[in-house]
């Protein structure tokens, strides 16, 4: 049961969370991530990935462009920790604040750096353009300071019995990463 002295810091809070979404409320927030990876059969997989929220609150429009990755699908998620000092390893694991299990993109539970697949074409180009809503630029989803990867395998998505998948998607290893900062 809340008391006076709880509910009066409650409503404080969610007051000042909605005061500091007002103040960025036509604000529109850029991020940017570089990527860059090991070298496999002399090609370094390398990109950038720019982040676009037209105001506090709104969808994230996510701008990838990668090079030098293997054809196929291969998983991409925000990575708790913008740690490169021991490489795409020290990102430590998916961004997930609220310990839900791994999904996809567009599945209602997931993980907030679930950003599913990207696909490689033939020349090992990937090149698309999404949304997402459940990342954000500011606030206490942001992504800003994170580590993004993009994962040797195709990501399961959490659809599978394979006992990484619930966790990690069973996407394998890291290919290319990078920290998200402002743009």
């Amino acid at each position: 049961m809340f008391t006076t002295r709880s509910s009066t810091i409650t409503i404080l809070l969610v007051f000042l969370g909605l005061a500091g979404c007002y103040a960025e409320k036509t604000s529109k927030i850029e991020a940017v991530a570089f990527l860059t990876g090991p070298a496999k059969n002399n090609v370094v997989p390398t990109g950038n990935v720019t982040f676009t929220q037209n105001a506090c609150g709104e969808n994230v429009h996510v701008r990838v462009y990668l090079t030098g990755i293997a054809p196929g699908k291969h998983g991409f998620h925000v990575h708790e920790k913008g740690d490169l000092t021991n490489g795409c390893t020290s990102l430590a694991a998916h961004y997930n604040p609220e310990k839900l299990a791994h999904g996809g993109r567009t599945d209602e539970i997931r993980h907030v750096g679930d950003l599913g697949n990207l696909e490689a074409n033939e020349q090992g180009v990937v090149d698309t353009t999404f949304t997402d809503h459940l990342i954000s630029l500011t606030g206490p989803r942001t992504i800003i300071g994170r580590g993004l990867v993009v994962h040797e395998m195709i990501d399961d998505l959490g659809k599978t019995a394979h006992p990484e998948s619930k966790k990690t998607g069973n996407s394998g290893g890291r290919v290319t990463c990078g920290v998200i900062g402002i743009k």
